[in-house]
């Protein structure tokens, strides 16, 4: 029984979930001959300001990325 956890930060939409629960769910009855009923995908939605990259809170990284796209 296939359990995979998905974790990305906040905004996605409902059709964008759904189709990443297909893709999942396709890849792993494609590639290990999986029963669909019997995967398991959960989805967590984090917010930016509680998720770290590059050394910083992402929301930060991201405010930083669009100044300086801005600039250019």
């Amino acid at each position: 029984m296939p359990y995979v956890n998905v974790q990305i930060t906040k905004g996605a939409t409902r059709e964008q979930k759904a189709r990443l629960v297909r893709d999942i769910t396709d890849s792993l009855v494609n590639t290990l001959q999986k029963n669909p009923e019997h995967i398991h995908i959960v989805i967590q939605e984090i917010a930016e300001e509680d998720w770290g990259f590059a050394g910083q809170l992402t929301d930060d990284w991201r405010r930083r990325r669009n100044s300086e796209s801005r600039q250019a």
